[in-house]
C-alpha cells in the first residue's frame, strides 16, 4: 500500500464534507479486445510450429504431419470445452472448473500439473527461439567463411542466455500489466502474419516445381516408432498388437502443437464486452490460424527437405525449409535470416503468454483462500500482481538453466502438464453438466435428450480422448512422468500446506481482490482516470448493486467512463484536527464492496473507476464528487426514503451548498424492478404537462390578438409571468403570494387523489 501528503485544503477543507479521498486501484482489469486475445495464446500455439513437428517425426516419423493436422483439428474441440467452462466462470480456468464439479483436492492437483505445463512453456519457446538464432549464426559463419559449424554445445549455451534474456524482458512487461504485454503480442503477430504468407507462397512453388509427394499416410504399418518414443512399454508387444496403441503414442507425441489453449481461459478475464462473442471470434482466430500454419509447416517440412538433411533440422525445422526451397542461395539466406528473426520473435511471444498464463492461474488459485493475499498484492505503481510474476519467472529461469539449451529434454516434460491439464478440464465441465444443469450460453455441440436427461456426446466424446492420451503418455514419456508427477505432487503438498495454514485463524475466507490505495488532497477526473462528462455511480451495499449493472449494461466501451464511488461516513468527532489514513478510510467493507463492483465489470467486460470519500453527510459527499469529477450524470438505487418530501429537500440543500458555480446534474434513479425515474439537479427546464402546456397556448393566442402587430412568443408569456410574481414578492406581498401558491397545490393534489 501506498500513499501520498494529503491535502485537506485541496478539497475545500474539512468543513466541505471530503477532508479525505481514497482512489482504489487493482491488478487486471485493463480490459482488451478478442485480436489482443487471440496474439496471446497464438503467442504460444502458433510457435508450437517452429518444434513441435520435428519433435514428433523425430519419435514418430515421417507421418508425422497428418498426426499434427489431427491435433489441430482436435484442439478445435478442446477449444469449445474451455469455451463453455469460461462462459459458466467469469474467472475461468482450470481450477474453478474442476473445484465446482470434483472437490478442492483434485482441483488442486489440476492447476499443478498446469502450473508444470506454464513453468515449461516460456523455457521451451525461448531456448527454441534461441535455437534458430545460433542456428542462423552457424550458417552465416559458414557462408562468409569465418568458421566451420558451432558445436552443439555453443549452440546450446547460446539458447539458454537468449532464453534467459528474453524471460527477463516480459518478466518486466508483465510487471507493467497485460496491455502493455498484449500489445507487444499483437505486433508480433503482425510480422508473423508476412512470414507465413511468404513461406507457404514460396513453398507450393518448390512443391509444384519438384513434384513432391505427400508424407505416408497415418497407418499403424507406416509409424516407425523409436525406443525413446515407446518409454516404459518399449519391450511390450501392445503397441505392434493394437494398432490403436500406436496411433494413441503417436498423438501423444504430437500433443505439442494444442499448447496454448488454458490461456484462453486465463485472458477470458481481460476480454473486452461482450466478452462470450469475443472469446468466440478469438477461439475462431486462433484456430485458423494455428491449423494453416503448424499443419502446413509439418507436411512441407518432410515434401521439401530431403530425409537425410531433415534430421539435422528437427529443433529449427522452419529454418530448413528456408534453406531448401527453390531459388537462389543468397535469397534463401536473406529469408532464412528473416524467419529467424521472426522466430524470435512469436517464440519470444510465447514465454509472455506463459508469464500470464501462470500470473492468472495463481491469482484464481490465491482468491478461493489457497494462497495467501501476499501473492495478490498490487505493484505499487503499476497495480499488478508482481509476487506471482517474480516466483514464476525465478522457476523458468531455473528451469533454462537445468536444460542446459535442450529443446528435445523440455519439450517431453511440456507435454506432461499440457495434456492432464485439458483432460482434468474436459472431465470437470462433462461432470458439472449433470451436477448443474440449465441453461448455459455455450454448450460443447452434439448434444441429445434421452427420457429428460441430456447426453453430452460430443464432450464426452473430447474427454475420453484427452485421458487416453494422457494415460499413453505416462508410460511412453517416463522422465516427463516422474518430473512432473514431482512436481505436481510438491505444488499440491504446498497448496495444502498454505491452505490449512490460512485456515487455522479460523476466519472463514471470503473472495476479496486486493487494492492499490492512493490517499489524495483532491478528487479530480486526473486522480481516478476518468474524463470529464462520466458517470458517477454511488454505492454501500454489496446486495443491492442493481443499478452499477444497469449502466454497464448499456454502456459502451470507450464512450464515457464509471465511477464507482463509496461515501464513507465520519462521525461528527471525525471532523478534528487528527488526519486520517488509508487504513482508516478503507477497511473490509470497502474492499467487499468493490470485489463485488470489479466482478460485476469482469463480467460484462468493461473497465471501472474505483474511489472513496469520507464525508458527514452522505448527499453532500456525492454530489461535491460529482462536482469535482465533473460528472455529468448520477445513478442511485432507490431508497425507502426516496418518496420522502424531507429526504428531496435534503438533496436540494446538499445541491445549493455547492457553491456559485454550481454544476448540472442528471440523476438517475434506479428500481430493483428495472423502473428508473429521471430528474435533474440545477437550472433546467421544466417538464411541463399537457394542461400547462394548453394553458401556456391559450395566454398566448388570447395576448397575441390583443398586442398585435407586435410579435409575442410563448416565452414571453412565461417571462413576463415571472416577472409579476418577482414584483408581488419586492413589494411586500410575499404572504399573499405564498397563500395562493398553497391553495394552488391543495387544489390540484385534491384532482389527483383517486376516486375511492
Amino acid at each position: 500500500m501506498s500513499s501520498t501528503p494529503n491535502n485537506p485544503a485541496a478539497a475545500g477543507g474539512r468543513v466541505s464534507g471530503i477532508p479525505r479521498v481514497i482512489v482504489a486501484t487493482t491488478a487486471l482489469l485493463t480490459f482488451i479486445s478478442f485480436w489482443r486475445a487471440a496474439a496471446i495464446v497464438l503467442n504460444d500455439l502458433a510457435s508450437s510450429a517452429y518444434y513441435a513437428g520435428g519433435e514428433a517425426e523425430a519419435y514418430i516419423g515421417k507421418t508425422a504431419p497428418w498426426f499434427i493436422l489431427a491435433i489441430m483439428i482436435f484442439s478445435y474441440a478442446v477449444r469449445a470445452v474451455y469455451v463453455e467452462s469460461c462462459s459458466m466462470f467469469v474467472r475461468g480456468g482450470v481450477y474453478r472448473a474442476v473445484k465446482m464439479s470434483l472437490g478442492g483436492g483434485l482441483a488442486k492437483f489440476s492447476v499443478s500439473a498446469l502450473m508444470f505445463d506454464y513453468i515449461l512453456t516460456g523455457p521451451i519457446s525461448g531456448v527454441a527461439a534461441g535455437q534458430y538464432l545460433a542456428g542462423l549464426t552457424s550458417e552465416l559463419l559458414q557462408y562468409f567463411h569465418l568458421s566451420g559449424p558451432l558445436s552443439p554445445g555453443r549452440v546450446d549455451f547460446i539458447a539458454a542466455s537468449f532464453a534467459i534474456i528474453v524471460t527477463l524482458y516480459f518478466w518486466w512487461e508483465n510487471t507493467k500489466g497485460v496491455h502493455e504485454s498484449s500489445e507487444k503480442a499483437l505486433y508480433i503477430m503482425k510480422l508473423v502474419t508476412v512470414m507465413v504468407v511468404l513461406l507457404i507462397g514460396w513453398c507450393i512453388y518448390t512443391v509444384i516445381v519438384r513434384h513432391s509427394a505427400l508424407p505416408p499416410l497415418p497407418h499403424p504399418k507406416n509409424l516407425h516408432l523409436t525406443d525413446s518414443a515407446l518409454g516404459w512399454l518399449v519391450h511390450s508387444p501392445l503397441p505392434h498388437m493394437f494398432g490403436i496403441i500406436a496411433i494413441f503414442v503417436a498423438l501423444g507425441h504430437s500433443v505439442l502443437a494444442m499448447s496454448g489453449e488454458e490461456s484462453l481461459a486465463q485472458v477470458y478475464r481481460e476480454i473486452e464486452s461482450p466478452k462470450l462473442p469475443n472469446l468466440k471470434k478469438a477461439g475462431l482466430v486462433i484456430f485458423i490460424y494455428s491449423l494453416v500454419f503448424t499443419s502446413l509447416v509439418s507436411f512441407f517440412a518432410v515434401m521439401i527437405i530431403p530425409d537425410d538433411v531433415r534430421q539435422g533440422f528437427l529443433e529449427n525445422l522452419i529454418g530448413g525449409l528456408a534453406m531448401n526451397l527453390e531459388g537462389p542461395l543468397v535469397i534463401r539466406l536473406i529469408f532464412h535470416a528473416f524467419v529467424v528473426v521472426v522466430g524470435t520473435f512469436i517464440l519470444a511471444g510465447a514465454v509472455n503468454t506463459a508469464i500470464v498464463g501462470s500470473n492468472g492461474v495463481l491469482n484464481r488459485v490465491s482468491e478461493d483462500g489457497v494462497l495467501s493475499d501476499w501473492f495478490r498484492q498490487p505493484h505499487k505503481r503499476f497495480g499488478t500482481s508482481y509476487r506471482i510474476i517474480n516466483i514464476v519467472v525465478f522457476l523458468q529461469i531455473l528451469t533454462i538453466i537445468i536444460s542446459h539449451g535442450d529443446v528435445t529434454f523440455l519439450a517431453n516434460l511440456y507435454a506432461f502438464g499440457v495434456v492432464w491439464s485439458f483432460a482434468m478440464n474436459g472431465l470437470a465441465v462433462l461432470v458439472l453438466r449433470y451436477t448443474r444443469p440449465g441453461e448455459r450460453e455455450f454448450q460443447v455441440p452434439l448434444n441429445f435428450n434421452f427420457r429428460g436427461v441430456q447426453i453430452p456426446v460430443g464432450l464426452s466424446l473430447i474427454t475420453l480422448v484427452l485421458f487416453l492420451i494422457a494415460i499413453t503418455n505416462l508410460f511412453t514419456k517416463p522422465v516427463a512422468t516422474m518430473a512432473g508427477g514431482a512436481f505436481s505432487i510438491l505444488l499440491y503438498l504446498v497448496f495444502t500446506f498454505s491452505e490449512r495454514r490460512g485456515k487455522r485463524g479460523g476466519v472463514a475466507h471470503v473472495e476479496m481482490d486486493q487494492f492499490n490505495l492512493e490517499l489524495e488532497g483532491a478528487l479530480t477526473p486526473e486522480a481516478v482516470g476518468a474524463r470529464p462528462g462520466n458517470i458517477l455511480v454511488p454505492v454501500s451495499n454489496h446486495y443491492a448493486l442493481y443499478h452499477l449493472g444497469n449502466v454497464l449494461d448499456r454502456i459502451k466501451p470507450g464512450r464515457r467512463d464509471v465511477v464507482v464511488l463509496h461515501v464513507r461516513l465520519l462521525r461528527r468527532s471525525a471532523t478534528g484536527e487528527s488526519e486520517m489514513d488509508a487504513d482508516q478510510l478503507f477497511g473490509s467493507i470497502e474492499q467487499h464492496l468493490f470485489s463485488q463492483a470489479l466482478s460485476m465489470a469482469e463480467k460484462r467486460g468493461k473497465s471501472i473507476r474505483l474511489a472513496v470519500v469520507a464525508a458527514n453527510d452522505l448527499w453532500d459527499g456525492i454530489l461535491r464528487a460529482g462536482q469535482s469529477l465533473q460528472s455529468s450524470t448520477i445513478v442511485v438505487g432507490t431508497s425507502s426514503r426516496w418518496m420522502n418530501e424531507e429526504q428531496a429537500r435534503t438533496i436540494g440543500d446538499a445541491w445549493e451548498k455547492l457553491g456559485d458555480q454550481k454544476p448540472q446534474f442528471n440523476l438517475e434513479i434506479h428500481f430493483p424492478n428495472g423502473d428508473k425515474v429521471y430528474k435533474v439537479l440545477g437550472p433546467h427546464a421544466p417538464n411541463l404537462t399537457a394542461n400547462e402546456v394548453n394553458l401556456l397556448h391559450r395566454l398566448w393566442l388570447r395576448f397575441s390578438d390583443v398586442l398585435a402587430p407586435q410579435e409575442l412568443h410563448h416565452h414571453d408569456v412565461v417571462h413576463f409571468a415571472l416577472e409579476e410574481v418577482q414584483k408581488e414578492l419586492d413589494e411586500g406581498h410575499e404572504e399573499i403570494v405564498v397563500k395562493r401558491l398553497r391553495d394552488h397545490l391543495e387544489a390540484n393534489q385534491t384532482k389527483r387523489k383517486p376516486l375511492p
